[in-house]
């Protein structure tokens, strides 16, 4: 344990510089009770997480929140070690030398399985994959999906669901005014892609995604929205609770389905079906490939005070070529530290990291790693804000690890004993103005690196 006496500053890592790190580290820093001085890893050279790799390159508004984390950044008690994984170049026992207090903030990255036959067909992918690879993240660049295919089956309705779904509608004209991956750019452009369907096993009512992202899929550009009358009608279940619980969000959203529902035909290029009451049972191959999808037609069914989704005897099948798997999300562990595989979380108690039924002293735990992948950006924040402040009780209580090196210089030449390539907050502020000029030149927000050793060299070389 440390001593009061010991912190000062209290010296913070931070594991991961997602939403969740940020606002952590900005929480540490804001404190008046604690001289903090933090220290933020993550295993990409670039900060910002899941802003960077996993928010829609068609979403610029939500990607401005990265104005805030620089904002912290800029504070002289942070400091960024990006291109260092935790468990490779260094362990949580090297963590333990150097500092009083650790935070694991590294999101849920796992997509989770239908658990159905054919599931791991060619043809057949993680959303999450897909995501990464269309954001420009260098451990998914090299990655290849078959875009010649004309018809995509999408399974979930949540808002990562709807991306995938958008970013496959969207033309070569839209796309272009984006930061999306040059490689992507080039091949979206060849596409064949004709019918993308989303697969929702309920109601409009328990429909994941949110009003803004439903309002887009009607707006697109080139695509139809085709929703069957019939599933966009509220069964009497959904109809009762509604009446219940009026809820005026999900009422606006029943709405504007509905509304898809009458829609006529414009006769755009593309289609965009959005699908309710229906689960896939089986993917089906043709020569070790996915050839179409098996579905069952389900009925709404009240269990255990939730409503759930029941079969019927009514199946179809829809030919497809490519199949996204976008049903929810999973942590996955950290080396060395307590997980709790049925929730694929770090196993805590409210942020406290634990360890059977004991607390591990002065390690914690925020955002999607903490609670798992439920809300949005700013969700983040009072999560993150939750774990801190428990993290400074601990610490006035001298409730801290108790590091045999924890000046500054130690840690820092620790990091850079174990590998040559660290990057530091300024490596990132200029790989991020080439990247803006990058972008400038051909009239978009930025053109990304995609690969680390490339970053590596574009800073070294200022080019």
């Amino acid at each position: 344990m440390g001593s009061k006496d010991s912190l000062n500053p209290l010296r913070v890592a931070i594991i991961g510089a997602g939403p969740a790190g940020f606002y952590a580290a900005e929480a540490l820093l804001k404190s008046d009770k604690v001289d903090a001085s933090v220290d933020v890893y993550d295993s990409l050279p670039t900060p910002y997480g899941l802003v960077r790799a996993g928010v829609a390159p068609d979403h610029a508004k939500i990607k401005s929140v990265t104005r805030k984390y620089d904002a912290t950044a800029k504070h002289p008690g942070f400091r960024f070690f990006g291109n260092v994984t935790l468990g490779q170049d260094i362990s949580v026992e090297d963590l333990r030398q150097h500092y009083h207090q650790i935070v694991y903030t590294v999101g849920a990255q796992v997509d989770r399985r239908l658990g159905i036959p054919g599931e791991d067909l060619a043809g057949s992918h993680s959303a999450t994959e897909f995501v990464a690879w269309y954001n420009g993240h260098p451990d998914y660049a090299h990655l290849e999906f078959d875009l010649s295919q004309e018809s995509v089956v999408v399974v979930g309705v949540g808002n990562v669901a709807v991306d995938v779904a958008r970013i496959l509608c969207r033309t070569n004209d839209e796309l272009a005014q984006t930061d999306i991956a040059d490689y992507a750019l080039e091949q979206l452009a060849e596409s064949g892609v004709r019918d993308v369907y989303m697969l929702g096993r309920r109601g409009p009512a328990q429909a994941a995604f949110t009003n803004p992202e439903a309002k887009e899929l009607g707006e697109l550009e080139d695509a139809d929205i085709v929703v069957h009358k019939k599933e966009a009608e509220l069964d009497p279940l959904s109809s009762a609770w509604l009446a219940d619980n009026p809820d005026r969000l999900v009422q606006k959203k029943v709405g504007m389905i509905q509304s898809f529902a009458d829609q006529a035909s414009a006769g755009k290029r593309k289609r965009l079906h959005l699908r309710f009451l229906v689960s896939p049972t089986e993917i089906v191959g043709d020569g070790g490939r996915v050839a179409r999808v098996n579905v069952v037609h389900n009925a709404l069914v009240e269990k255990d005070g939730r409503m759930r989704p029941q079969p019927t005897d009514r199946t179809e099948t829809i030919d497809c070529g490519l199949v996204f798997r976008s049903v929810g999300y999973r942590g996955f562990p950290v080396a060395d530290v307590p997980f709790d595989d049925w929730y694929g979380v770090i196993s805590n108690d409210g942020g406290r990291v634990t360890d059977g039924d004991n607390i591990r002293p002065g390690e914690y735990a925020a955002g999607w790693i903490k609670r798992g992948p439920t809300g949005v950006i700013g969700t983040n924040k009072a999560c993150a804000q939750d774990t801190v402040a428990k993290m400074i009780a601990d610490a006035l209580e001298g409730k801290t690890l108790a590091p045999a090196a924890p000046e500054l210089e130690s840690a820092e030449g620790l990091v850079r004993s174990r590998t040559s390539s660290v990057f530091s907050w300024s490596d990132w502020e200029k790989l991020n103005e080439l990247e803006v000029a990058r972008g400038a030149d051909a009239g978009r927000p930025r053109v990304k690196f995609t690969d680390r050793a490339a970053m590596v060299a574009a800073v070294l070389s200022g080019t």
